[in-house]
């Protein structure tokens, strides 16, 4: 009993110092210092290290628990802290600025995660069920942000609660549209606030509360792991918080390693020989790819001068963003078949026995989704090679336009950054564009559209009816009836949705071409960022139908259907089948 009131209040401590962190740094130029508040919660933190080394510490020693890094790291910081504190002099704020100014604010995100992951979250089934809670996580930070980006130090010049609205809504639904400059109308805070939604809303707010929930509590429920199962897509129930242990090393790595590459890329005399603006710009650029959101910290984004011939980084950005299309189950699976062959090589050459047969390292699922991604790609690059040649790739040399065609391939299938000038693209490229957003990225990924496999289930299914056959067959397997429903369900729940929202367009947008609006629609709906120049200039009307399209293109009209809809009990009996004339 006393444990648990120790942790709840430990929790709201930390809470009320993150809130003020927040007010001090959204409303006063000189982070923390302006209001010494922050100061009254050193309690906070010696409650927090006495819970840590007491309930997660000392507890755990001796017995089968883990003791996890963070929880070591958090005591060790909080530690220093106080005898710095002791150090330059408790009470002098001023000598202990320059060593307070960073450590400060890990201590308060660190504690306050520590605090919340720590509180006891189930999701009763009967109350809410896991595509509501999957909706209203997303439209709860998406209102966090609006109201983060409202506050005076998030923009230069302050900004109106309706683009806050659309700003938010296109960073946490990692779509990449902008009405304002994200460059030059929002601060350093403003674009720490954007980067942060798009991570959030990249990977999903559950995963990060549900899996440090997980390993500071010990376990889960057995009807958390239900949930988390079907948000996750999850094989066994069991490998629920493996999966999200997997997806937050993926991320972290691969946008590690994509920031350090495209700093090496950089010419940081573009920057103004800044060391740290050039480590944001990495990072942010880097944070932006994976998750396919397509902002930039640069005004023309990479058409930019000076960045628009950086081949290097150009191939580094699509790089990421196509790891972050493919989903993090297809990412993993294809680690393991690497690890398979590299463990089957070194075995063949240190031993003089067969390595063991391993069938099927590579899933189905994984075999359709990588054959789908590589075709698309090879058409989407030759089909923007060869009609734009002596268009908007005229400016390039011939292997930097095989590079450009090859970016606007795969960007078009939702990450939304821009090397050319998009409003200059031909008719027929426009058109190749709309469909390659249409159809989007892969399930279980940070991108948006129909996907890439229900594109492929929907296609075999019409060759295996053209030859007759009853049933959908690929690399001898047959694909699930439900399956292919579900594809054609989710096609056809996409039409209606980007043809009433082109309508709506049409109404309130009256003086714009409708190629423009249904290029912003499909954008839009399939979360790429992409635009002829036209999202500025929406009328208010306008931007709330696109922040509408965007919203629903990140959760899927399937997971609204299925948090309004009541699910129909399952019953022991069948009807008597009748064709019905189709064609």
């Amino acid at each position: 009993m006393w444990n648990n009131k120790l942790k709840i209040f430990s929790f709201y401590t930390s809470l009320v110092a993150v809130i003020i962190m927040i007010i001090e740094a959204g409303f006063f130029k000189e982070f923390l210092y302006r209001s010494q508040l922050i100061y009254f919660y050193d309690f906070s933190f010696i409650l927090t290290l006495v819970t840590i080394i007491y309930y997660n510490l000392y507890k755990k020693i001796g017995t089968s628990k883990k003791i996890w890094p963070l929880e070591i790291i958090v005591t060790l910081l909080i530690a220093v802290y106080y005898l710095a504190r002791f150090e330059y002099n408790f009470f002098d704020t001023r000598r202990f600025q320059f060593f307070n100014l960073r450590l400060i604010y890990i201590l308060i995100i660190l504690c306050f995660i520590r605090d919340f992951s720590s509180l006891k979250i189930n999701f009763k089934r009967t109350f809410i069920n896991p595509a509501q809670l999957f909706i209203l996580s997303f439209l709860s930070i998406i209102l966090i942000g609006t109201a983060l980006l409202m506050m005076p130090n998030a923009t230069v010049n302050g900004i109106h609660p309706l683009d806050a609205l659309f700003t938010a809504t296109s960073a946490v639904c990692v779509t990449g549209l902008i009405v304002l400059d994200t460059a030059k109308d929002f601060t350093l805070f403003g674009k720490i606030i954007i980067i942060t939604l798009i991570q959030i809303g990249g990977l999903g707010i559950m995963t990060f509360a549900s899996y440090f929930s997980y390993f500071f509590r010990g376990g889960a429920s057995y009807e958390n792991q239900i949930s988390l199962g079907e948000m996750t897509s999850a094989d066994k129930l069991g490998e629920v918080f493996n999966t999200l242990k997997r997806i937050i090393i993926i991320t972290a790595t691969i946008e590690i390693v994509g920031a350090v590459i495209i700093y090496s890329t950089l010419d940081l005399s573009l920057l103004d020989g800044s060391i740290n603006r050039g480590i944001f710009f990495s990072v942010f650029h880097s944070v932006s790819a994976f998750c396919n959101a397509g902002f930039s910290t640069l005004s023309g984004n990479l058409y930019e001068v000076g960045y628009q011939f950086n081949y290097g980084l150009h191939l580094t950005v699509a790089s990421l963003f196509i790891f972050g299309g493919l989903g993090f189950p297809i990412v993993y699976n294809v680690y393991k078949y690497v690890k398979h062959l590299l463990r089957k090589y070194l075995f063949s050459i240190f031993s003089k026995e067969k390595s063991h047969h391993i069938p099927w390292v590579i899933s189905l699922n994984s075999r359709i989704i990588l054959a789908t991604t590589f075709f698309l790609l090879l058409f989407g690059t030759l089909s923007i090679y060869l009609l734009e040649y002596d268009g908007i790739l005229k400016n390039h040399s011939t292997g930097g336009a095989w590079a450009e065609a090859f970016f606007i391939s795969a960007n078009n299938r939702t990450a939304g950054f821009n090397t050319v000038d998009v409003a200059a693209i031909s008719a027929p490229a426009a058109m190749i564009c709309i469909f390659l957003m249409w159809i989007g990225a892969s399930p279980a990924s940070t991108g948006g559209g129909i996907k890439t496999s229900t594109f492929a289930i929907a296609t075999l299914n019409i060759l295996s009816l053209t030859k007759g056959k009853k049933r959908t067959e690929i690399f001898r397997r047959e694909i699930s009836e439900n399956s292919v429903r579900r594809a054609f369900a989710i096609i056809a729940l996409s039409l209606i949705v980007l043809g009433i929202g082109v309508f709506l367009l049409v109404i309130v947008e009256p003086g714009k071409d409708l190629m423009s609006l249904i290029f912003e629609a499909f954008s839009a709906y399939s979360t790429v960022g992409l635009t002829l120049n036209i999202t500025p200039t929406l009328s208010p009307a306008g931007k709330i139908i696109i922040i509408a399209i965007m919203f629903i293109g990140r959760v899927s009209m399937f997971s609204l259907l299925f948090a309004v809809m009541k699910r129909e009990k399952f019953y022991n009996y069948r009807y008597p089948k009748e064709e019905i004339l189709i064609n």
